[in-house]
């Protein structure tokens, strides 16, 4: 029953930590979006494409930003999982 617990936590600490690493890059790319889109609007251009640049250069800069951070998150992460499997593996 332990063991079970243990894991269940386990998943929850994973769906948190997919969240934080996934957030600063998918928020980016809403806000420049919806920028663009409105940009688009007013002006009536309707090019698909004009979104994909932008994006693509803010999504660089937060990796370059937060990249480590992410990166330290993760690998905090992977530590816990490899404690969790020698805990359990015993």
């Amino acid at each position: 029953m332990e063991d079970t617990a243990s894991l269940l936590a386990l998943a929850d600490r994973m769906l948190w930590v997919t969240a934080l690493v996934a957030a600063p890059i998918l928020l980016a790319s809403l806000a420049v979006g919806l920028v663009v889109g409105v940009i688009q609007a007013a002006t009536s251009v309707n090019e698909q494409t004009l979104t994909f640049v932008p994006k693509l250069a803010v999504i660089a800069l937060v990796l370059v930003l937060l990249g480590g951070a992410m990166l330290g998150l993760v690998g905090d992460f992977m530590k816990e999982i490899f404690a969790q499997i020698a805990v359990i593996g015993r």
